[in-house]
């Protein structure tokens, strides 16, 4: 659960193209910005500040290569790191350098930030030849978290809950990247974890 501080609070979302939420909701908003909108307006925290640094295309050891810019100038209150979908291409030989650099992502964060680690979504049936090592870097996260004592959100258990064993298309754009949907999702199971409810009906 993240706690929230009388004054003014710094929020970072740090991680890949499911991140910066780019084409694939076609308009729609992603899941940091439902975020920004449960925290900065529907929880009253207008002076909050809430910054998107995910790129498209990155892996752990590009947010790390980068944390001064992506993470560590803003001195976060509450660092939001979504990554793996991308590192999984590496298969189970890069899981070794995926652990160190999230490691060293999160040992870089000052004192005060909450972190917050996500496991990636599903990918489609169609995509799960590419990304076999996907479930890997799911538990690679999860051991990640309890190691750093990082809150975590499990996206994968969500949507094999929802899911069982059918194809999760419907919370997808194409076979990795969720669309409309799927962010929404994505964005009021994080909010579930953090503790700060669900957005309301808009």
């Amino acid at each position: 659960m993240i706690q929230l501080l009388e004054g003014p609070m710094t929020w970072v979302a740090t991680g890949d193209s499911i991140t910066q939420a780019v084409l694939h909701t076609h308009g729609a908003r992603g899941w940091v910005e439902h975020l920004h909108e449960r925290v900065r307006w529907q929880l009253g925290r207008l002076t909050d500040v809430v910054v998107n640094t995910g790129v498209s295309a990155s892996g752990a050891g590009d947010v790390l290569a980068a944390h001064g810019h992506l993470i560590g100038r803003f001195e976060p209150d509450v660092l939001s790191i979504s990554l793996g979908t991308n590192d999984c291409l590496a298969g189970e030989a890069g899981l070794s350098a995926f652990r160190d650099a999230m490691h060293r992502i999160v040992g870089a964060a000052v004192p005060r930030t909450q972190v917050v680690l996500h496991t990636p979504a599903l990918v489609s049936f169609s995509g799960r030849e590419r990304r076999a090592a996907l479930p890997a870097y799911c538990e690679a996260v999860r051991e990640i978290a309890r190691d750093t004592g990082a809150l975590l959100v499990d996206h994968e258990a969500h949507w094999r809950e929802h899911h069982g064993t059918t194809d999760p298309i419907a919370w997808l754009d194409d076979p990795a990247h969720p669309n409309a949907a799927g962010h929404l999702q994505m964005a009021n199971h994080t909010l579930r974890a953090m503790g700060l409810g669900e957005l309301a009906p808009l």
